[in-house]
């Protein structure tokens, strides 16, 4: 795949061992050094899918900064879905039976000091040329919320509850020792949806408004210290006008 250009910012995928380690020191300074005492430059986020995975990288094209990273998992089908990260965390047997090319997006970040939009545009522009040219069907992946106390989520989980729980074909079912059952949960909680969107993980409304749905429990992570929920697109579902503006920046 080749590089995506847009104003001063470049969208390539990792070509070197120190491309994967800039990715992995970008992984460790967003989710891992919040919750740790001091700060290491050589400290890494790195695990076993890391080599099966391809890496992205968003860059500063004027300095060369890191701004952001992502990686991603291709599998043939759904009978290949126990090898993603999200199959830790989630019972998705429901999936096995989906018959087309799917991929895992994870460890989506981007660096804490960085703000503008640009640089997330840029990025679903990367995902959305790959999808197309490998002929993807879904895009899933594990979306996290910032803390492990569910009370502080509330309003969007009774957002998810209300508007975006998947459907039941696929659903996931419940497989990590520690879940907020929020469907249930929240059952008779009513949203308000201004104040949900607003507190939603800015990936998991880009998911959200791309047709995308979630499981009906979210996991606690207490290792990087978040709570996710599983999310997916199915790509026929993303509306004309959605796709139409992902591929003109892709373009």
């Amino acid at each position: 795949m080749q590089p995506i250009r847009k104003g001063r910012f470049q969208a390539r995928l990792a070509e070197t061992t120190e491309d994967i380690r800039s990715a992995q020191r970008l992984r460790w300074l967003c989710f891992i050094a919040r919750n740790a005492q001091g700060t290491d430059d050589a400290t890494i986020d790195e695990d076993a899918l890391d080599a099966d995975c391809h890496h992205m990288l968003v860059e500063d094209s004027q300095t060369g900064q890191l701004l952001c990273c992502f990686r991603f998992l291709p599998l043939s089908g759904g009978s290949e879905i126990t090898r993603s990260y999200s199959a830790q965390f989630y019972n998705l047997d429901a999936l096995r039976n989906f018959d087309g090319p799917m991929v895992e997006m994870g460890r989506f970040c981007i660096h804490p000091e960085a703000r503008d939009p640009g640089i997330l545009r840029i990025a679903w522009a990367a995902m959305t040329r790959f999808v197309d040219e490998s002929g993807i069907e879904m895009l899933f992946g594990c979306s996290s919320f910032i803390g492990t106390e569910p009370e502080e989520h509330a309003e969007a989980f009774a957002m998810l509850k209300e508007r975006h729980l998947g459907p039941r074909r696929w659903l996931p079912r419940v497989k990590a020792p520690k879940v907020f059952r929020f469907a249930r949960a929240l059952r008779l909680r009513k949203p308000d949806p201004k104040l949900a969107m607003a507190t939603m993980p800015p990936l998991l409304r880009s998911y959200l408004a791309m047709g995308g749905w979630v499981s009906d429990h979210a996991v606690v992570d207490p290792a990087l210290k978040t709570i996710h929920v599983f999310t997916g697109v199915e790509i026929r579902s993303i509306p004309p006008a959605r796709k139409r503006l992902l591929r003109a920046v892709a373009g």
